[in-house]
């Protein structure tokens, strides 16, 4: 029922919604320094409005929970299904060959530009599956609320914000994931770990090296400051090091330091394997040139030897685990901070539902206190499992079947989304099997076609869910 109309109507409003998100697109939603009544910075905030002010223009009711997240009601009906979606973005990157981070392009059917993918396509597409069910007159006797977010990539303390006054639905779906239905989303730790040693005196030195902006992402470079060293001395083992692991590395000469660049390639850090990370292939690199025998090389080399260049499942920190429900563990090292005096990094590890994560940090505590480090593994998430055989799984996999054409079964991912929390929550779209859309990376992008049919399906489940 509705099928045809659902299908008409989107269609017949693609360019509208693809305007809406170029809107969006151009804003620049990283986050930003907090200021009085942005909490986020000026960025999120803009797109939250912008976003409010579309679903305000449609005629929905929106409400502004202190500029941390908005809602969009469609009704004043018993609140039966969320739908969460993001519009905050992670930092733009080098990079970019096809457009600018915040300048969208359409080409070859795709809409190019940060967000595009993650979220903000997403989100635009489920405001315009509500406004075609509004706009439709499909009788409804529930509510559907849409709920946007601006801290996301950073925490999502947006929606824990929004939560400390609000019941969560019955039913939730983030369209922040992939299709067809995403009903296991893996533990996760961010690891932290640091040590301290004596200022090294003794050239070759390391002065500092930093590596990853952000935890949730495979670092694309990374850089080490050494003093007493030269680019001849350290050029073979770079043409070594790039060869070996296809990053490469610049240098520049100043005042007796050596600063080498490592350029590696992106990756979201829930699919390290994708990416080839330049912080490990810098700390390769040290290992192989003639620094000095000092306490915090020595304490680098160790660190290097637990989370070598191409792994990413965690054996040398002694976690590796898989199971056939949620799939492999992984690890990527993402930050790192090296001064005179310590050291401070991160990893990121997604882990699987047979993995007890207690027991995984304390694992992690021996290891790295045999390498010489502290680690902290407080900042640890359980993993996430909606049974596949609910009846809100089976009407998302039958609605997905129904415009698709493809068969309908869960998935498992490492990426975390905001239901991860939420008893009855699931990823549902806004990809389709099989496609890279780029997502923290330069160059990101959506498919038009995949957007389209994702609104579509968003408004039949709504017509089903609400009825």
């Amino acid at each position: 029922m509705y099928k045809d109309r659902i299908i008409r109507y989107i269609d017949e409003h693609t360019d509208e919604m693809l305007d809406d998100l170029k809107l969006l697109v151009k804003i620049n939603s990283e986050k930003m320094s907090a200021k009085p009544g942005m909490p986020f910075g000026k960025g999120p905030l803009m797109a939250l409005n912008a976003a409010l002010a579309m679903a305000g223009n449609y005629g929905m009711k929106t409400k502004n929970y202190d500029n941390y997240a908005g809602a969009v009601d469609l009704n004043d009906g018993a609140h039966a299904l969320d739908i969460l979606a993001h519009l905050d973005v992670v930092p733009a990157q080098e990079g970019w060959t096809v457009t600018e981070a915040f300048t969208p392009l359409l080409k070859d059917g795709r809409i190019y530009g940060r967000g595009t993918s993650d979220d903000k396509g997403p989100a635009v597409a489920a405001l315009y599956a509500m406004r075609a069910v509004k706009e439709l007159n499909i009788p409804l006797k529930k509510n559907v609320r849409l709920i946007l977010g601006t801290n996301e990539e950073n925490g999502s303390s947006c929606i824990a914000h929004y939560y400390e006054t609000e019941k969560e639905a019955d039913m939730t779906f983030s369209p922040d994931g992939e299709f067809p239905v995403v009903n296991i989303e893996k533990g996760r730790l961010a690891g932290d770990f640091f040590a301290g040693f004596p200022l090294c005196e003794e050239k070759p030195r390391i002065v500092s090296v930093t590596g990853g902006k952000i935890v949730n992402a495979v670092p694309p470079s990374a850089e080490a400051v050494i003093e007493g060293l030269t680019e001849k001395d350290a050029g073979k083992a770079m043409e070594e090091v790039t060869a070996a692991t296809a990053v490469t590395f610049t240098v520049k000469e100043e005042n007796g330091k050596l600063t080498i660049t490592s350029h590696g390639q992106n990756a979201h850090a829930s699919t390290p394997e994708n990416g080839k990370n330049a912080l490990t292939a810098l700390l390769l690199l040290l290992t192989r040139l003639p620094l000095s025998d000092c306490t915090a090389v020595k304490i680098l080399k160790n660190l290097y030897g637990l989370m070598p260049f191409g792994e990413t499942d965690g054996t040398h920190l002694g976690i590796r685990a898989e199971d056939r429900e949620s799939g492999k563990l992984t690890v990527a090292f993402s930050q790192l901070t090296v001064t005179g005096r310590k050291l401070e990094g991160i990893f990121d590890c997604r882990y699987p539902l047979c993995v007890d994560g207690k027991k995984m940090v304390g694992t992690l505590n021996e290891t790295f206190e045999k390498a010489g480090l502290h680690f902290n593994g407080e900042r640890l998430s359980l993993p996430h499992h909606v049974p596949e055989d609910s009846a809100f799984v089976r009407e998302l996999l039958g609605v997905y079947e129904d415009y698709t054409g493809l068969p309908g079964r869960c998935i498992s991912m490492g990426g975390g989304t905001y239901v991860h929390d939420l008893k009855n929550g699931v990823a549902f779209g806004a990809v389709l099997p099989g496609t890279d859309t780029r997502m923290h990376a330069p160059d990101e992008f959506a498919v038009i076609d995949q957007l389209t049919v994702s609104a579509k399906i968003f408004a039949q489940v709504i017509a089903d869910l609400c009825a």
